[in-house]
């Protein structure tokens, strides 16, 4: 136990030590990792770090989707549900059915029901790999809403696959009538049992005594709860997670203080950042030992089948892209629409999106070892090889190259014609009106006599003043200075502040809770200044 405990916390200093190179080179981070997993598996002292296949799914899923759905904007999601749940459905078993097929009339010793289980670990793309590239590159809203909102259901539906899969493998027993109607109620009721645990937690934060540390406990406890009662139940704990999160997430403004939302946001933020960087890393370590398993014959072999699969996997996400397009305009004649005419760039940077990860990682793991005969499960190492070459390969090669991509293809931002920074004066400028007629309408009285009050009220009428002159200021990059300067301002101001605080604090007669409660504040607004200028961070 004492040598496991000393394994991991090296292994999350390797994982730090990695973010930081990543973030230096400005390359996603999950290549960084697993490419430097390769090497470190074949390290003497990290060999053994593994995690029990039947535990994968419980301890990595459960919090990462609820993490991606809490993050997920519901307005966005709901404004292009076509075209994800296009995705999420249709081109996952689209995927998996061309995968089944091929590797069935390619691979020796493949059944059918082998290639759907192949086909359903490594159909759905990773959001967590996407993201993390889409942050260093400017691309439309839409598109990252596109991305992340499909990758939360095609989770869940190339799961369903997966399983079905494996039932049909280990049982030796598959009827397409009974599996498609298991198919919809398992969808149904996983996003029914996700709903009612949610509408479970939302009562009891909203209504119980909570403060702000029970909420976090609670919303840790949450996705767990989601998965397993789904599970219990034989549905889907994936979308159970997922449609209770986005309930959650939608409603967090009603049910959680604002210490509550302030706390969660970092906690939840640690707690994906370290699973996300085990479950990257993980995929290099595990790699020497899928090559020793094969033996020096069956590696190249192995190889030429991984390559193929990702082939097959690149080529159909790009036809279902380009077949996604071609719904889209027929069906604009008789629905409406998000976007009747979508153009030729976003199918090439949605289709180059594919990049494999954590989900997929988490199905091949979660593979049973042995079959309920005693017998060894069939063609899993090359299952596990396939499905870990395919993560490396996509991740490196599409994860490299989007970047490049995206500048060449040079997507216009249809749906925000006016700039960040325009839009957030505009925000701002509402915001102090909306602030000045209260004052006026409601506390007239207190203005008269309320110093505070006055003090306030000459603020918002100060900054509305400014924002309204540059509203009308067609120098745009005067505008960007003034910003510019006045957070180096303020960053300077509150560091002096915080040093002030710390010099008046060795005195014996000062409160030290005051002097931390002073520092806290300062920390706030920091962030509040970090948040409101992050448009010039590049």
């Amino acid at each position: 136990m004492h040598h496991i405990l000393i394994q991991y916390t090296c292994l999350l200093i390797i994982i730090l030590f990695l973010v930081m190179l990543a973030q230096k080179m400005k390359i996603a981070y999950p290549i960084v990792l697993v490419l430097a997993g390769l090497p470190l598996g074949f390290v003497p002292f990290l060999k053994g770090i593994d995690i029990k296949p039947e535990l994968i799914f419980v301890i990595f899923l459960p919090p990462l989707l609820y993490e991606s759905a809490w993050n997920t904007s519901w307005k966005e999601f709901w404004k292009w549900r076509r075209v994800i749940s296009s995705f999420a459905f249709p081109v996952v078993i689209i995927t998996s059915c061309v995968v089944a097929f091929v590797s069935w009339a390619v691979i020796p010793g493949f059944t059918l029901a082998t290639g759907f289980l192949l086909g359903g670990i490594v159909s759905p793309p990773d959001a967590v790999s996407a993201s993390a590239i889409l942050k260093n590159v400017k691309v439309p809203k839409r598109f990252v809403a596109i991305v992340e909102g499909e990758s939360l259901l095609n989770d869940a539906s190339s799961l369903v696959v997966f399983r079905f899969a494996l039932a049909a493998i280990l049982t030796g027993h598959f009827v397409f009538g009974e599996a498609a109607l298991s198919f919809v109620l398992v969808i149904v009721m996983g996003i029914a049992c996700g709903l009612a645990v949610a509408l479970i937690f939302y009562a009891i934060q909203r209504w119980l005594p909570t403060s702000a540390n029970m909420d976090v406990i609670l919303g840790l406890i949450t996705p767990y709860a989601m998965y397993m009662v789904a599970e219990e139940f034989h549905f889907s704990g994936v979308l159970a997670v997922v449609s209770g999160g986005l309930f959650l997430s939608a409603r967090r403004q009603t049910y959680l203080s604002h210490r509550s939302r302030l706390q969660g946001i970092n906690v939840w933020e640690a707690v994906a950042f370290v699973l996300n960087g085990f479950v990257f890393i993980l995929i290099g370590l595990e790699f020497p030992v899928l090559i020793k398993n094969l033996g020096p014959d069956g590696l190249p072999i192995a190889i030429k089948y991984s390559l193929i699969i990702t082939g097959v996997l690149i080529f159909t996400r790009f036809a279902s892209t380009y077949g996604a397009i071609v719904v889209t305009i027929i069906m604009a004649n008789f629905i409406t629409v998000a976007d009747r005419n979508p153009g030729w760039r976003a199918p090439i940077l949605l289709g180059w999106t594919g990049m494999r990860g954590v989900v997929s990682l988490a199905a091949a793991l979660s593979i049973p070892v042995v079959i309920k005969t005693g017998e060894a499960f069939p063609n899993r190492d090359m299952i596990l090889f396939i499905t870990f070459a395919v993560i490396l390969v996509t991740l490196v090669l599409q994860g490299l190259t989007l970047p490049a991509l995206v500048k060449w293809v040079n997507m216009p931002d249809p749906d925000y014609t006016v700039s960040f920074g325009q839009q957030q004066q505009m925000v701002r400028k509402k915001l102090s009106h909306v602030a000045l007629q209260l004052l006026q309408n409601e506390y007239a009285d207190q203005l008269e006599h309320n110093d505070l009050l006055v003090s306030l009220k000459i603020r918002l009428e100060a900054d509305r003043e400014i924002l309204k002159d540059w509203e009308n200021d067609n120098n745009q990059e005067r505008v960007d200075s003034f910003y510019k300067d006045y957070r180096l301002v303020m960053a300077r101001v509150m560091s002096e502040q915080r040093k002030f605080l710390l010099t008046l604090n060795k005195k014996e007669n000062i409160n030290d809770e005051i002097i931390h409660q002073q520092l806290d504040l300062l920390d706030l607004e920091e962030e509040k200044l970090r948040q409101h200028f992050s448009h010039f961070e590049d």
